[in-house]
């Protein structure tokens, strides 16, 4: 008698589909994975275009995406805790890719000739004309950012195993704002209008104080999600 291998009965069915002249499909695995991806990577598009306004409040400077960044964090944060580092990484890089894509698919589309009874052209073109310096600070705070993060709070797992979880959310979150904040800041100030000294480090302060006083004071829905995903993955 012939042992079927590992697969042979899924080959053969495909075969035999094709021989039929069936329509074939690939299916979609049941995971919310790619559902959180999108998301990580919408929030970190967005980000980069609200970042490009200078905020003042009071006596605090800060840039137009204060208030969504730091969700980008939170999702970050459960895709690393539930699917690990490669696949928080897979993300980062993914969302890395899009913000390349969507910068050039800007400058083209300002290139583009305007119709005649288009009449916003230079409000478009100064809207979405993102200055690079902007974009190289965003790309690289958001990388270097993101990675460390990523990879405190799974090294962190590695060593407590699943207890601590506020510990590894919040160690992970004050590394990976800080490396994230201090480099969009140096990169970036100028750009904004931030010219000297005290304004820089006040600009790194608040952002640095800020969003990761959001994501501590966003923990109890961190961990529902975290524990949402986990009970609907089968964790």
């Amino acid at each position: 008698m012939t042992i079927p291998q590992p697969g042979q009965g899924a080959a053969t069915a495909l075969e035999e589909s094709s021989a039929s002249g069936k329509a074939r499909f690939i299916p979609i695995h049941n995971s919310v994975y790619p559902v959180i991806v999108a998301l990580f990577v919408a929030v970190f598009l967005i980000s980069n275009i609200l970042a490009t306004k200078g905020v003042s409040i009071g006596p605090l400077i800060t840039d137009g995406a204060f208030f969504l960044f730091p969700v980008a964090y939170i999702l970050g944060d459960v895709l690393s805790e539930c699917y690990g580092f490669k696949a928080a990484r897979r993300a980062i890089f993914t969302g890395f890719g899009v913000t390349i894509l969507a910068v050039v698919s800007f400058y083209i589309a300002i290139w583009l000739p305007p119709a005649e009874f288009y009449e916003g052209q230079e409000q478009f073109a100064y809207v979405l004309g993102l200055v690079p310096q902007i974009v190289l600070a965003s790309l690289a705070g958001y990388l270097v950012g993101q990675l460390l993060n990523s990879w405190v709070l799974v090294a962190m797992k590695k060593r407590t195993g699943e207890k601590s979880l506020w510990a590894r959310l919040i160690g992970s979150t004050v590394v990976g704002e800080f490396g994230d904040t201090l480099l969009f800041c140096l990169i970036a100030a100028p750009v904004i209008g931030i010219t000297t000294l005290p304004e820089l480090a006040n600009f790194v302060i608040v952002g640095f104080v800020w969003k990761t006083l959001i994501e501590v004071v966003l923990l109890p829905v961190t961990y529902l999600v975290i524990g949402w995903v986990k009970k609907r993955e089968h964790y």
